[in-house]
């Protein structure tokens, strides 16, 4: 009945979900505020537009209405489409980016580079969905890593809040893992494919903002490789699906351990061959020296002379020796050493005889004194010495003593002993 009642029809709506299969043929749906309906394209006719479907355009389909058992759906055969005008989606889609970039929001100077082997990787996207399990299995294909989900929803309301505040909390978690969390390395936003309104809560403002802010580098893999997003141009690195998002956040650890097994073979090969520069340096080094004993012998030789002459040397300085004991031995007659000694006696007692004459305390003997200062012992020679001694010592012969002082009266000095009388000076 649809397709007899319906036969030929002319619809206008926006495209959304348009794909080409590898036939040829395309699959899309056409939708308006109230409705929408799902479409197809033959090879023949996708072949023949003027233009590339893409989704949020708005578009005439002329074609027929048919139904589909395998989905117990109906659908439109479209023969030929025609522009009619830009999309509500796409038109606030380029607003929004033209916003935005004017902000620098998606400038390259802002662009981080990625760590080359995260040690925690974070990933904001549905817990449920397929998207995770590929991202999990792709790493622990390439290289095992931790991982860390921030769960969310990715479509409907609410979802592009959820979004923004799992980035937003991935970037505010301390460095030092204090908050129970570790902090990420990398950070993957991702959802699988769908329609321009299935993946509009990653055009909305919060979400792309959320992303160009974050402090960790951030790879948007939202939708297949032909669905752009304004978080991708937003993010640090977009990727064209979530699996390729998994292959450029670590590297392939096999590759990396033969690149370090290579390094190392490398270093080896390196140190070999210095090892054998260096000995074949040393042996044509050697072989240009002289040998031990062509080296050796003219020492040898000379040690040899130099020895002969000391032993010639000695012999002559002992001969030498012998004949100046033998003559020195000549003045060491005992008339001779008697003589000398009666010498050296005589000038010795005469000597004495003069320091006998010169003895101080020989004229004692003949009733002097001498006088000296009681203090210091020194001998006092004149009156003003005497005065200024104040107390002397007068010596006699064999070393007798008689201590005095002086006293002054009437102008003259007098010298008080013990127990005489005074006696003037």
């Amino acid at each position: 009945m649809v397709e007899g009642e319906f036969g030929h029809v002319r619809l206008r709506g926006e495209i959304s979900g348009y794909k080409r299969a590898a036939s040829g043929h395309a699959y899309l749906c056409l939708k308006d505020d109230a409705a929408i309906i799902d479409g197809v394209m033959w090879k023949g006719s996708a072949a023949g537009l003027p233009f590339q479907p893409q989704d949020g355009i708005e578009v005439i389909a002329t074609g027929r209405l048919t139904t589909y058992p395998g989905r117990s759906k109906y659908q439109i055969v479209i023969e030929r489409m025609e522009l009619a005008g830009a999309g509500a989606l796409m038109a606030l889609f380029e607003k929004l980016k033209a916003q935005l970039s004017a902000e620098g929001l998606f400038a390259r100077e802002r662009k981080q580079p990625l760590p080359y082997l995260p040690r925690v990787i974070g990933v904001v996207t549905s817990p449920t969905g397929a998207v995770i399990r590929d991202i999990l299995h792709r790493l622990e294909d390439r290289c095992p890593t931790h991982v860390v989900v921030w769960p969310v929803k990715v479509q409907g309301q609410g979802a592009a809040a959820e979004v923004a505040a799992a980035v937003r909390g991935f970037d505010a978690l301390p460095a030092d893992g204090s908050g129970g969390v570790p902090r990420p390395d990398l950070v993957i936003v991702a959802r699988g494919g769908g329609s321009i309104e299935d993946l509009w809560a990653f055009n909305e403002e919060p979400v792309v903002r959320a992303v160009a802010e974050c402090r960790i580098p951030v790879i948007s893999a939202v939708g297949h490789e032909t669905d752009t997003t304004l978080c991708d141009y937003a993010a640090d690195l977009r990727a064209p699906t979530p699996t390729a998002a998994a292959e450029m956040a670590v590297p392939v650890l096999a590759d990396l351990r033969l690149t370090i097994e290579g390094y190392a073979q490398r270093t080896e090969r390196c140190a070999r061959r210095y090892h054998q520069r260096g000995g074949e340096k040393l042996a044509a080094a050697a072989r240009l020296l002289p040998r031990r004993d062509q080296l050796l012998g003219p020492q040898r030789q000379r040690a040899d002379d130099l020895a002969g002459r000391l032993d010639r040397a000695l012999e002559r300085r002992v001969i030498q020796a012998r004949g100046t004991l033998d003559r020195q031995a000549g003045a060491l007659r005992p008339a001779v050493l008697t003589r000398r000694v009666e010498a050296a006696r005589a000038r010795l007692s005469d000597l004495w005889r003069l320091v006998e004459s010169l003895n101080p305390d020989r004229i004692l003997e003949r009733g002097y004194a001498r006088v000296e200062a009681r203090g210091d012992g020194h001998t006092v020679t004149d009156a003003a010495a005497a005065r200024a001694a104040g107390a002397l010592r007068l010596v006699f012969r064999q070393g007798q003593t008689v201590d005095v002082k002086v006293e002054r009266g009437g102008g003259r000095t007098y010298l008080a002993g013990r127990p005489e009388q005074p006696t003037l000076l």
